[in-house]
């Protein structure tokens, strides 16, 4: 009982900062998203510390959430830590002006009671702080196989000859699973695979983690520190411009061109958390937003994850006729971004690159099946490239490291907790190297 009355009043807290008419706006296009948050929160079994500040935090900014359908039961086989499963897609609503309700008769007075003497107040945890490294750039791509990146002979040139000896490879770098989402999804907010993760969500209303569920970017905004998602070829599908924070419609496929966006390559369109409190439709935006965000550090986010499309990934079979494709097309697609991050103000003062892959490329369809062949277990060694003024040039770490390590890695950073199973006693962190914790530069 205490920790719902210290919710609900934390939560009022928030909201008397609010005024007017921004809590007016707020209750007529957001009380179905904003009643399931509370809700979340106030009956977590565990940690609603975190949701309540996300809320907190959400009303007293100047964003508007974004209405969500009320959940159906979780999925059975979505095997998600502490009993919660993805819930339905979010949809949006129209937002009509609430009638105010009839005045309340003044209640008889209560007799005065003996005033209690108010608790302790507890100690407030310290704010996190970043190291020394304070910007972050993720570029995740699809592999064509650890050797086809870093190998002798390699088909990205760009990434084993020119980069990889400006930084620091992480050999033992390895995927959970061939597909994207399982990948994306644990390096963001420390979930697990899931079957239908797995199969890259092909329905996607029921992939949409609960509010409850945090991420990165959840922890990010609660510290204070900025991101970013940078999608390239992200597009309305009735419009065709260039939009933020763009996912399928519940019950209709994604309409994928080819070579185009595509949901699956965008973890942060599958969290509530990040959907309902308007921060994916402020954060999440297309590629072309990234070059002019770059040019000053005020308006380089603290993170930036950064996701081409189907084609310059490297997917075999997503690129024009007879232009570069597979791992061709992704160094291509590197020897153009990279330089633009490395010459940024950002990233010369304290940033971190993070080359890595968040899939297998699996190759060119079958024509008989017209399915591509199954990943081999040796394609999921995939290897990643850190690149910062604070790595030894052309050095190697060879310890076993996964799409949680990346997690833990970047919270580390930035003294953030760690979520999920990245929080996991075997999970390594690369993150004191860079910090210069254990003898690193």
């Amino acid at each position: 009982m205490k920790t719902l009355t210290s919710l609900y009043q934390r939560t009022l807290a928030a909201a008397s900062t609010l005024t007017g008419k921004r809590f007016s706006l707020l209750v007529a296009s957001s009380l179905v998203a904003t009643t399931g948050i509370v809700a979340a929160a106030m009956t977590s079994s565990s940690d609603s510390g975190p949701l309540a500040a996300l809320l907190g935090r959400s009303l007293a900014a100047n964003t508007t959430p974004v209405a969500s359908s009320p959940a159906p039961e979780p999925e059975p086989s979505g095997g998600l830590g502490g009993g919660s499963g993805p819930s339905p897609a979010p949809a949006a609503s129209s937002s009509a002006p609430l009638s105010s309700p009839a005045p309340l008769a003044a209640p008889e007075a209560a007799p005065a009671a003996e005033p209690e003497e108010p608790a302790p107040a507890a100690p407030e945890a310290p704010a996190p702080e970043a190291g020394r490294i304070k910007h972050v750039f993720v570029v995740s791509l699809a592999s064509s196989g650890y050797d086809a990146a870093f190998g002798s002979a390699p088909q990205m040139p760009y990434l084993a000859t020119t980069l990889r000896p400006q930084g620091t490879l992480l050999s033992g770098y390895s995927l959970l699973d061939p597909a994207a989402l399982p990948n994306s999804i644990a390096a963001i907010s420390g979930q697990p695979p899931t079957a239908a993760s797995k199969a890259d969500c092909p329905d996607y209303e029921k992939c949409v983690y609960p509010a409850e569920t945090l991420t990165l970017a959840d922890q990010l905004g609660l510290a204070q520190f900025s991101w970013g998602a940078y999608l390239e070829s992200m597009v309305n599908p009735e419009t065709g411009a260039p939009d933020n924070c763009v996912y399928p419609q519940p019950d209709a496929p994604e309409a994928t061109a080819t070579g185009g966006y595509a949901a699956r390559l965008n973890p942060f369109v599958y969290f509530h958390s990040l959907l309902d409190l308007g921060d994916c439709a402020s954060d999440d935006v297309p590629f072309t937003e990234l070059e002019k965000d770059l040019k000053k550090v005020e308006t380089t986010p603290n993170y930036s994850y950064i996701a081409p499309n189907l084609c310059n990934a490297g997917i075999s079979g997503q690129c024009p006729a007879g232009a570069p494709d597979g791992a061709a097309a992704a160094d291509a697609f590197l020897a153009t971004l990279v330089p633009k991050i490395l010459a940024s103000p950002a990233y010369k003062q304290d940033g971190l690159l993070v080359v890595t892959f968040g899939q297998v490329n699996s190759g060119p369809l079958d024509p008989a099946t017209g399915a591509p062949a199954p990943a081999a277990a040796e394609a999921l060694k995939v290897g990643t490239l850190l690149v910062s003024q604070f790595v030894s040039p052309g050095s190697t770490d060879a310890v076993a490291y996964d799409p949680y390590s990346l997690l833990r890695s970047t919270e580390d950073l930035f003294g953030l907790s760690a979520y999920g199973k990245a929080a996991g006693a075997k999970v390594k962190s690369f993150a004191p190297a860079l910090l210069g914790e254990n003898g690193g530069d």
